[in-house]
Protein backbone atom coordinates (compact mmCIF):
# COMPACT_ATOMS: atom_id res chain seq x y z
CA UNK A 1 0.00 0.00 0.00
CA UNK A 2 1.32 3.43 -1.17
CA UNK A 3 2.50 5.53 2.31
CA UNK A 4 0.21 9.07 2.70
CA UNK A 5 2.43 11.21 1.30
CA UNK A 6 2.73 9.35 -2.22
CA UNK A 7 -0.88 9.48 -1.87
CA UNK A 8 -0.83 13.26 -1.14
CA UNK A 9 1.63 13.93 -4.28
CA UNK A 10 -0.24 11.47 -6.64
CA UNK A 11 -3.71 13.29 -5.53
CA UNK A 12 -2.31 17.25 -6.16
CA UNK A 13 -1.04 15.86 -9.38
CA UNK A 14 -4.47 14.69 -10.68
CA UNK A 15 -5.69 17.87 -9.44
CA UNK A 16 -3.47 20.07 -10.89
CA UNK A 17 -3.96 18.57 -14.11
CA UNK A 18 -7.43 19.19 -14.57
CA UNK A 19 -7.09 22.54 -13.92
CA UNK A 20 -9.71 25.52 -14.19
CA UNK A 21 -11.98 22.45 -14.88
CA UNK A 22 -11.03 20.60 -11.25
CA UNK A 23 -12.28 17.46 -10.12
CA UNK A 24 -14.65 15.85 -8.17
CA UNK A 25 -13.55 14.80 -4.87
CA UNK A 26 -15.39 10.84 -5.31
CA UNK A 27 -13.33 11.21 -9.20
CA UNK A 28 -10.55 11.58 -7.09
CA UNK A 29 -10.76 8.61 -4.76
CA UNK A 30 -11.37 6.36 -7.69
CA UNK A 31 -8.73 7.53 -9.65
CA UNK A 32 -6.42 7.06 -6.55
CA UNK A 33 -7.86 3.67 -5.48
CA UNK A 34 -8.56 5.03 -1.84
CA UNK A 35 -11.12 4.63 0.20
CA UNK A 36 -13.65 7.65 0.11
CA UNK A 37 -12.52 7.98 3.96
CA UNK A 38 -8.89 8.42 2.74
CA UNK A 39 -9.52 9.95 -0.09
CA UNK A 40 -11.71 12.59 2.12
CA UNK A 41 -8.59 13.03 4.65
CA UNK A 42 -6.14 13.62 1.45
CA UNK A 43 -8.18 16.72 0.31
CA UNK A 44 -8.44 18.18 3.82
CA UNK A 45 -4.40 17.68 4.43
CA UNK A 46 -3.83 19.72 0.85
CA UNK A 47 -6.76 22.19 1.36
CA UNK A 48 -4.92 22.59 4.97
CA UNK A 49 -1.11 22.59 3.37
CA UNK A 50 -3.10 25.60 1.05
CA UNK A 51 -2.31 23.60 -1.97
CA UNK A 52 -5.79 23.48 -3.22
CA UNK A 53 -9.09 24.73 -2.92
CA UNK A 54 -12.65 22.69 -2.06
CA UNK A 55 -16.13 24.33 -3.14
CA UNK A 56 -18.91 22.46 -2.29
CA UNK A 57 -20.65 20.83 -4.99
CA UNK A 58 -24.39 19.31 -5.79
CA UNK A 59 -23.40 16.57 -8.11
CA UNK A 60 -26.39 14.36 -9.22
CA UNK A 61 -28.29 14.92 -6.50
CA UNK A 62 -25.75 14.09 -4.42
CA UNK A 63 -23.24 17.13 -1.97
CA UNK A 64 -19.33 16.36 -3.19
CA UNK A 65 -16.66 18.90 -3.37
CA UNK A 66 -15.22 20.23 -6.72
CA UNK A 67 -11.33 20.22 -6.13
CA UNK A 68 -9.37 23.01 -7.80
CA UNK A 69 -5.30 23.49 -7.73
CA UNK A 70 -4.66 26.65 -6.28
CA UNK A 71 -1.29 26.83 -8.50
CA UNK A 72 -1.31 26.05 -11.75
CA UNK A 73 1.33 24.15 -13.49
CA UNK A 74 3.56 25.81 -16.03
CA UNK A 75 2.82 26.06 -19.52
CA UNK A 76 5.33 27.07 -22.49
CA UNK A 77 2.89 28.76 -24.67
CA UNK A 78 3.05 31.41 -21.84
CA UNK A 79 6.32 32.37 -23.20
CA UNK A 80 6.10 31.46 -26.55
CA UNK A 81 6.34 34.77 -27.99
CA UNK A 82 8.91 35.97 -26.08
CA UNK A 83 11.29 38.28 -27.55
CA UNK A 84 14.09 36.75 -25.81
CA UNK A 85 13.75 33.60 -27.51
CA UNK A 86 15.27 35.00 -30.34
CA UNK A 87 17.26 38.13 -28.93
CA UNK A 88 20.68 38.19 -30.51
CA UNK A 89 21.35 39.39 -27.65
CA UNK A 90 20.81 36.45 -25.04
CA UNK A 91 24.30 35.51 -24.33
CA UNK A 92 25.27 38.99 -22.90
CA UNK A 93 21.86 39.36 -21.26
CA UNK A 94 21.77 39.30 -17.21
CA UNK A 95 20.62 41.19 -14.28
CA UNK A 96 23.81 42.38 -14.12
CA UNK A 97 25.36 42.18 -17.47
CA UNK A 98 26.29 44.41 -19.66
CA UNK A 99 22.45 44.37 -21.40
CA UNK A 100 20.12 43.53 -18.86
CA UNK A 101 15.97 42.57 -18.59
CA UNK A 102 15.65 45.56 -16.40
CA UNK A 103 16.96 47.89 -19.45
CA UNK A 104 15.22 45.88 -22.61
CA UNK A 105 12.30 47.92 -24.35
CA UNK A 106 11.64 44.78 -26.38
CA UNK A 107 10.63 42.88 -22.75
CA UNK A 108 8.89 45.50 -21.59
CA UNK A 109 6.51 46.33 -24.48
CA UNK A 110 5.72 42.35 -24.60
CA UNK A 111 4.94 41.76 -21.01
CA UNK A 112 2.49 45.02 -21.21
CA UNK A 113 1.22 43.71 -24.58
CA UNK A 114 1.91 46.61 -26.76
CA UNK A 115 2.17 46.05 -30.26
CA UNK A 116 4.80 48.11 -31.34
CA UNK A 117 6.85 47.98 -34.74
CA UNK A 118 10.52 46.95 -35.34
CA UNK A 119 12.51 48.44 -32.63
CA UNK A 120 16.07 48.58 -32.43
CA UNK A 121 17.76 45.75 -30.62
CA UNK A 122 18.81 45.76 -27.21
CA UNK A 123 21.66 48.10 -25.68
CA UNK A 124 21.42 50.10 -29.02
CA UNK A 125 20.94 53.51 -27.45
Amino acid sequence: MPRRNELEYKALTVISNNGNDGVLQSELWRELDATSREGSRIALKLETKGLILREKELYEGRWTYRLYPKRKPASLNSIIDSPCLMCPNDARCGAWGPISPHECRMLTAWILGIDQPEMEEPGED
